[in-house]
């Protein structure tokens, strides 16, 4: 069993791609483009102008266009507001004024508006686009549609596009989606299998504009360019901190309707700067044209990032922002919103190259300067006794800095007392005439600076490689719900939580100045400058911890957070209890999604549990592959175990899968694990079982109707789900109720009408099998949250 754990743990961290080329193979012939949103502000600022530019660029290479501006308005109304965007668009400067205006001239021959509302609207520029290639005898090589509307839409679009406006046979189709991709990992993970009932994920580019600027798209050719200098120093004994900081001096005003739903996570760390944070610190790829290889890798960041809590986080709310939202969402002058405008969140890595590295996101709007950057700042072990002006004294940096600020232009500056990046790429130069400024606390002249030759708009990059047919600089479905589910339990944490006021701009003073103490991040100043009558009647948060009985065993109750410190508490008081007396602490934990929170808690902030002498149980397992998502085990894997310093061979997940097929009774799988626990836990009796209820009142996988008492003496068994009648493996009441201690864990108001039911009722394991749950000769602690008890 341990050899099989060892290889699983092995499998779980190394999953990787079978390495499929980046860009497609492109054909040459007749490209459509069409922007669905054509007339909107996106469209007027960036897209058009993007689409120009690559219309510039393709110029004689054989392939010919049409540009639609599609939109719901009718043409005679939008047909002018687009050629009014369309006339704004320029050449670059490399473009002499009459090539400029005779290009400019044939794309606005080129362009025209459609409406694009109806099925039979998007029916009719299929029939079109396909009139247009027979009268005028060309081939068609693919068709792009950038979608520039709400992400609501995405789904009913994308249909209407697959059924009625594909290309032939042989031509390619590329849709471009706009953030948001979703607001958490449920919605993101809907949206994603919306739209893959209309197309194929490598059809699909979900755009990143931070992907386009060049200083990002520069970071891992930069990293692979200077391996030599970068390979032994950009690890955790060389490595202070890393910073990735977006700074903005704008207010919110006219995107409330927007921003206050999704607010500064959602709108830059959860999407922008976690893709700088990937690139950072992801494996550099064999091949870096392989757009397989590179998500893989990183993927495999997001596997070893430990969770984020509350307390890996704080959030601000500038001072402005409560009347803007009362203002633009007609809102009552007592209305609160506790969408924070900024943020600064701790993460780390919890791998051996980047252990104990803190990597700080912080982000915001109304703050001193406009400005980004990605700083890896190095430990410095050279101590200068008087010449502290001396090149060694000085802070050891490499910035990625993506522009505004002192600098203005995007540059790469590595510190000279660090090394002379090379200089491989002709797009690139190295700037030796600096002006006077500072960059992060160092004079220019003490970088060396490289910066692109031609400043390229972000959009008109992205552009370029789409129809390019170039997936590097995209986000994938993978990838994305990797994000997601790396932010959605912070965002849940923080959804009641007050951000801090901050006057704005350099009023902030110092307000928003933030300490790092382990893993847990903090204002450094407690000061507060507005009352709580800003924020609203907070009373009904003041409920503390409380005790008292719940089906005459005892329970703890109180607020999601609060409960989850207390069961983490009461587990490792429980273990370093069973560990004093007998040298080991036997824990069985559950499936499901109520653990994750205590799993989150442990790995984060129980750094003294004794790890080293715990084992740990499954109380049951779905008959899925242990590396399956939908595996229990993987689940406590991904959550905690990977996070923590336990022993390989103290961990024992269900051998469900036997022979090369799961969960076959002859196999004997239940009975291998009953063979296991015997021998290793004394008298077969865990120190804490953690259990969980479902709605139905099923417990482990004892279900309603499932015969539950039938298991007699045995300790595990396989039983049925009846939602999904495949076979499970669990441990049975006999085992539960040998325990010393048994913790049900309850939390979210969609459980309240079940605990109230529980509340009422007698025993009765046939039709709620919790009720089952009797310790012998041991405790029964339920810990129900406030939602759930009180609904």
């Amino acid at each position: 069993m341990s050899v099989t754990v060892f290889l699983l743990l092995v499998a779980l961290c190394a999953q990787g791609g079978n390495g499929q080329e980046g860009a497609e193979t492109q054909r040459r012939g007749h490209v459509s483009v069409i922007i669905v949103g054509g007339t909107g502000d996106l469209a007027k600022k960036y897209l058009w102008q993007g689409f120009f530019q690559l219309y510039v660029n393709q110029a004689g290479s054989g392939n010919t266009f049409s540009f639609y501006g599609g939109g719901l308005s009718p043409a005679d109304k939008a047909t002018p507001v687009l050629f009014d965007n369309l006339k704004a668009v320029n050449c670059s400067k490399d473009v002499s004024k009459e090539r400029c205006a005779l290009l400019k001239e044939q794309f606005l021959r080129l362009a025209k508006y459609r409406q694009l509302k109806t099925l039979e609207d998007y029916q009719g520029l299929g029939k079109h686009i396909e009139q247009q290639l027979q009268e005028e005898g060309m081939t068609e090589a693919g068709r792009l549609f950038y979608l520039s509307v709400p992400a609501f839409s995405y789904a009913d679009i994308a249909e209407k596009i697959n059924s009625s406006c594909r290309p032939p046979s042989g031509a390619w189709l590329r849709v471009v989606l706009e953030k948001p991709f979703g607001h958490d990992f449920r919605s993101a993970q809907v949206l994603a299998s919306q739209l893959g009932n209309s197309l194929k994920d490598k059809e699909m580019y979900r755009i990143d504009h931070y992907l386009g600027k060049q200083v990002v798209s520069k970071i891992l050719p930069f990293r692979i360019e200077n391996k030599k200098f970068l390979e032994p120093i950009w690890n955790r004994h060389h490595i202070e901190r890393v910073e990735i900081v977006l700074k903005e001096t704008l207010d919110c005003k006219g995107r409330i309707s927007f921003y206050d739903q999704y607010g500064v996570i959602r709108d830059v760390l959860q999407n922008h700067l976690t893709e700088v944070m990937t690139l950072l610190t992801m494996k550099l790829p064999v091949n870096i044209s392989n757009s397989e290889e590179v998500l893989q890798n990183k993927l495999q960041v997001f596997r070893f990032l430990l969770p984020l809590g509350k307390d890996q986080a704080v959030i601000g709310q500038y001072q402005a922002y409560k009347s803007e939202v009362q203002q633009e969402l007609n809102k009552t002058k007592d209305h609160v919103s506790l969408t924070p405008t900024f943020a600064a969140v701790l993460a780390h890595i919890d791998d051996p190259q980047y252990e104990g590295v803190p990597v700080l996101l912080m982000s915001g709007k109304m703050l001193d300067e406009r400005v980004g950057y990605a700083r890896i700042l190095f430990k410095n072990d050279v101590f200068c006794l008087q010449n502290h002006n001396s090149v060694h004294c000085k802070p050891k940096q490499i910035v990625f800095y993506f522009g505004h600020g002192n600098l203005q232009y995007p540059a790469i500056l590595v510190s000279k007392n660090l090394f002379k990046p090379a200089l491989t790429d002709n797009e690139w130069k190295e700037v030796t005439e600096h002006k006077d400024v500072t960059v992060l606390g160092l004079p220019i002249s003490d970088y060396y600076v490289q910066t692109p030759i031609q400043q390229r708009e972000a959009y008109a990059e992205l552009i370029s490689h789409i129809f390019a047919g170039d997936k590097n600089s995209f986000i994938s479905t993978e990838n994305l719900l990797a994000s997601w589910g790396l932010w959605t339990p912070l965002l849940s944490g923080l959804g009641s939580s007050f951000p801090r006021i901050y006057p704005g701009g350099a009023d902030n003073g110092d307000l928003l100045n933030v300490q790092v103490k382990g893993k847990d991040i903090s204002y450094i100043s407690k000061e507060v400058i507005i009352g709580l009558d800003q924020m609203g009647d907070t009373s009904a948060r003041g409920f503390q911890v409380m005790q008292g009985k719940f089906r005459s065993a005892d329970m703890v109750s109180a607020w999601t957070e609060e409960l989850v410190e207390r069961l983490a508490a009461d587990m490792q008081e429980a273990a370093e209890t069973a560990v004093r007396d007998g040298g080991v602490f036997h824990l069985a934990l559950s499936g499901g999604s109520s653990p994750l929170a205590l799993f989150h808690r442990l790995a984060l902030h129980h750094f003294t549990f004794p790890w080293s002498n715990t084992h740990v149980w499954m109380v049951d397992e779905r008959c899925v592959p242990l590396t399956e998502p939908e595996s229990n085990f993987r689940n406590l894997h991904d959550h905690l175990l990977q996070h923590v310093r336990i022993p390989y061979y103290n961990i024992h997940p269900m051998p469900v899968q036997l022979n090369q097929r799961l969960c076959v009774e002859e196999d004997g799988g239940a009975q291998l694990y009953e063979k296991e626990l015997s021998k290793l836990v004394n008298d077969s009796r865990f120190h804490f079982v953690l259990l969980g209820v479902g709605y139905d009142g099923h417990t482990a996988s004892l279900f309603p109707g499932g015969k539950v008492n039938e298991h007699g003496k045995t300790l595990v068994a396989l039983t049925e789900s009846p939602a999904k009648p495949h076979q499970r493996m669990s441990l049975t009441f006999n085992a539960i109720n040998r325990a010393h201690r048994v913790a049900v864990l309850v939390m979210g108001k969609s459980k309240h009408e079940m605990v109230t039911q529980l509340s009422r009722i007698k025993d009765n394991t046939t039709k709620w099998p919790v009720t089952g749950v009797k310790p012998a000769n041991g405790r029964l602690v339920w810990y129900i949250d406030y939602d759930a008890l009180l609904g």
